[in-house]
């Protein structure tokens, strides 16, 4: 089982960092009391499996607190859990800054009625102890969400690269509304419709013979083939600017025909991509 504690400072990006891990399938538990951790690290390891990839984020202010942490970081030693430290943090200024903008006061502040920025250098003084332990330091300072998962991916994933783009490729008809969800969004009602060809009228795209009469038009091969080229070049950036889901809607009137051929040519296209695409045919049961 990997064993992620991360702990840090206020403002300096533990939510953040817990949603990045989240997204790398950590199953991840905020502000759990110190004396549960090993209690919990006993949960996890009685699930024989189930949980092989667990991260705790803590919030650590007093010497009791750090007397409990190192108590049970020792007791999962014994256990023989492999445990690691993230520790996450940033410059005053731009503690103080995110502060200011999220009009929240620091914790401290309430407790020793001090200005922010004392509370901030109060806080870094006590967290001392445990960055001195920490297995990995992030500053956060200036870092963009793509940068942030770009640096936790170098440490955690083998390889230092980005768990690939989830895409879901959806077929919906335009008279039933576009997905509320959708990134990207292609009208089909361009390409022949199926529709008027008695014989083809109450199949769907899920029948070969209606792929294959979408397919049989040279408009609709070029479309496809410019279509392709662009997720090609969109995805790969799309996933380095931190984005892990993407929504590709694909319609045509009813969505029973055109917009069900061309969603299953492009997740094909995908999924021998080597992205994990899925496809959802919203309405071809409507209607």
């Amino acid at each position: 089982m990997e064993f992620l504690i991360v702990s840090g400072l206020s403002g300096g990006g533990k939510s953040r960092a817990a949603d990045v891990l989240e997204d790398l399938d950590f199953y991840c538990v905020d502000n759990m009391p110190t004396a549960l951790l090993t209690k919990f690290a006993e949960l996890c390891l009685a699930t024989r499996g189930r949980y092989e990839k667990v991260a705790l984020v803590t919030d650590i202010r007093s010497q009791e607190s750090f007397t409990e942490l190192f108590a049970a970081l020792d007791e999962l030693a014994d256990m023989g859990v492999d445990y690691r430290i993230l520790f996450v943090e940033a410059s005053e200024s731009a503690i103080v800054r995110r502060y200011k903008e999220s009009r929240r006061p620091h914790p401290l502040q309430a407790e020793s009625r001090c200005s922010l920025p004392e509370a901030v250098r109060r806080e870094s003084e006590l967290l001392a102890p445990v960055r001195e332990r920490a297995d990995y330091v992030i500053n956060t300072t200036g870092l963009t969400l793509s940068m942030l998962q770009k640096r936790i991916c170098e440490i955690f994933v083998d390889g230092g690269t980005r768990r690939d783009i989830l895409i879901n490729v959806v077929a919906f008809g335009f008279k039933y509304g576009i997905p509320i969800d959708a990134d990207l969004v292609f009208d089909v009602r361009f390409l022949p419709n199926p529709f008027y060809v008695p014989e083809l009228k109450h199949k769907t795209g899920m029948d070969s013979e209606v792929y294959d009469y979408v397919f049989s038009f040279p408009q609709t091969k070029t479309f496809i083939d410019k279509l392709e080229g662009m997720l090609s070049f969109l995805l790969p950036l799309y996933a380095e600017e931190g984005k892990s889901t993407l929504v590709i809607a694909v319609g045509c009137t009813g969505g029973h025909h055109r917009s069900v051929s061309v969603a299953r040519c492009i997740a094909s296209y995908l999924t021998a991509l080597g992205y994990p695409a899925f496809e959802n045919h919203r309405d071809i049961t409507r209607g």
